[in-house]
C-alpha cells in the first residue's frame, strides 16, 4: 500500500474528532426522533378529563341532573348540593 493510501485511509480527513461528531449527532438526531414520538404519543394518549377541564362523564351527568330538576323530581336545593359534589365542592352543611 503507498505512503498516500495509508495516509488517506488513517490519517485523511474525517479521522479522529470527524468520527466523534458524527457519532455525537447521529445519538442527538435519534435521542430527538424518539422523544418527539414519545412526547407526541402521551399527549394523544392523554383522558379528555386530564386537560384541565371535566371530562365527558362529569356533564353527562350534570345534563341528568338538570333534566331530572327540569321534570321536578328534585328540587333546587338538592339540585344545588349535587351539582356541587359532581364538580367536586363539598355540599353546604357538609
Amino acid at each position: 500500500m503507498s505512503e498516500e493510501m495509508r495516509m488517506m485511509y488513517w490519517n485523511g480527513p474525517g479521522m479522529g474528532w470527524g468520527y466523534g461528531l458524527m457519532i455525537l449527532n447521529m445519538v442527538l438526531f435519534w435521542g430527538l426522533v424518539i422523544a418527539v414520538v414519545v412526547l407526541l404519543f402521551r399527549y394523544l394518549a392523554r383522558r379528555p378529563g386530564a386537560r384541565g377541564g371535566p371530562g365527558p362523564a362529569v356533564h353527562a351527568a350534570e345534563d341528568v341532573l338538570a333534566q331530572r330538576y327540569a321534570r321536578g323530581e328534585i328540587d333546587a336545593e338538592e339540585y344545588h348540593a349535587r351539582l356541587q359534589t359532581l364538580r367536586g365542592a363539598r355540599p353546604p352543611g357538609d
